[in-house]
């Protein structure tokens, strides 16, 4: 059987006293999108960080495409192939929204009119081609995130870890995005994503991890893991999972 796109063995992590992530695993495959979900302080941002080459793991081992990547800078991962958003989110604000896609398109292309011709299909691809010419800094809350999106994908991914995209985002704009997400998944693209927003978490995944205080709880199919009762306690505390058996 083949190995995952990606692999997270036992990893740990520690800030000093605090231990963020606690002997924790998970995978992401090819063509799937998988959720990482869990209260605020679980460790989600932390993990994340490590997958991307912005902290090295202090135990375990992180495998991308079979091979070990634990502390790799993240330069040589987007090379590799891995790409991340972020949950705030700060694009070239003196730059058009063209120019700011071009600049992820660059790792693979190097000239300026096959950047810009990247941009601009993959500014169609998340809706974003009317205001190709419009500064990043006028852009909405929703249009910033489409962009962090754009130029994640400009750098031709094939894992993409998306950090809340959908965070400050209304349900009208969620609605909207949720078919982009799914269209990346389409391309063959493995995603692994992390959000607050739990419907459209439940709906978008086809595998959910739940991680609380740094340690896995509970993972399976999203309607599985919606009713595991360690998980409702997770987010709403114990005796929480007897009140809605009751």
């Amino acid at each position: 059987m083949a190995e995952p796109l990606l692999t997270v063995r036992n990893v740990s992590k520690r800030f000093g006293g605090l231990l963020a992530l606690d002997d924790m695993s998970l995978f992401a495959e090819d063509g799937r999108i998988t959720a990482l979900i869990g209260p605020n302080g679980a460790g989600k941002t932390t993990l994340f960080a490590l997958i991307s080459g912005f902290l090295a793991p202090d135990d375990g081992s992180i495998r991308y495409r079979g091979r070990d990547i634990a502390g790799t800078p993240p330069n040589v991962l987007a090379e590799m192939g891995i790409a991340r958003t972020f949950q705030i989110v700060q694009p070239f604000a003196g730059l058009s929204v063209a120019e700011n896609i071009a600049v992820g398109a660059h790792l693979r292309r190097r000239s300026r009119r096959k950047a810009r011709a990247a941009a601009t299909e993959i500014a169609r691809e998340v809706g974003l081609t009317e205001r190709l010419d419009q500064p990043a800094a006028a852009l909405t809350v929703a249009g910033r995130k489409r962009l962090e999106l754009a130029r994640a994908l400009a750098t031709q991914p094939t894992l993409l870890l998306l950090d809340e995209v959908l965070a400050g985002l209304n349900p009208s704009e969620i609605r909207d995005m949720v078919p982009v997400i799914r269209a990346i998944r389409a391309r063959g693209v493995g995603i692994l994503m992390t959000e607050h927003v739990m419907q459209a978490v439940m709906s978008l995944s086809d595998h959910v991890f739940v991680l609380a205080e740094g340690r896995v709880i509970a993972q399976g199919p999203p309607e599985v893991v919606a009713t595991d009762p360690q998980v409702i306690e997770a987010y709403l505390g114990k005796g929480a999972a007897k009140l809605g058996a009751a």
